[in-house]
């Protein structure tokens, strides 16, 4: 794989994961919003509207990825997200990680360098 594919693969994780975390903003913000008001809460909530609008736009950045490089290559990268997510969560919204998700983290960013490794 190409060092420009890989870069657009690590951009489309990092911004996959901005999208998440501004999903969790919007989320918390509508937290105490009764059931009525939810969908309109959610629609005048410019978090969730950033998010939206990310995830929307990272659908034709996917699509456009997929035109070089294969899918095999390209979908270990989506699980990035599973490590930098929690980070983000960590460092901004005082969640908690424990032993279990840093060892399970450390598994899957195992994992993806085993199956895009190509040998010599």
């Amino acid at each position: 794989m190409r060092m420009i594919d890989a870069s657009y693969l690590l951009l489309y994780a990092l911004t996959l994961t901005l999208g998440n975390f501004l999903f969790k903003v919007a989320a918390l913000r509508a937290r105490n919003v009764s059931a009525d008001g939810f969908l309109v809460s959610l629609g005048t909530n410019p978090y969730f509207i950033s998010a939206a609008l990310i995830y929307g736009m990272l659908a034709f950045f996917w699509v456009w990825i997929l035109t070089r490089v294969p899918l095999s290559t390209a979908y270990p990268f989506v699980f990035t997200t599973f490590v930098f997510v929690p980070l983000l969560s960590y460092l901004f919204l005082g969640e908690k990680i424990g032993a279990s998700y840093v060892l399970g983290a450390l598994l899957i960013a195992g994992g993806v360098s085993v199956i895009l490794w190509r040998p010599f």
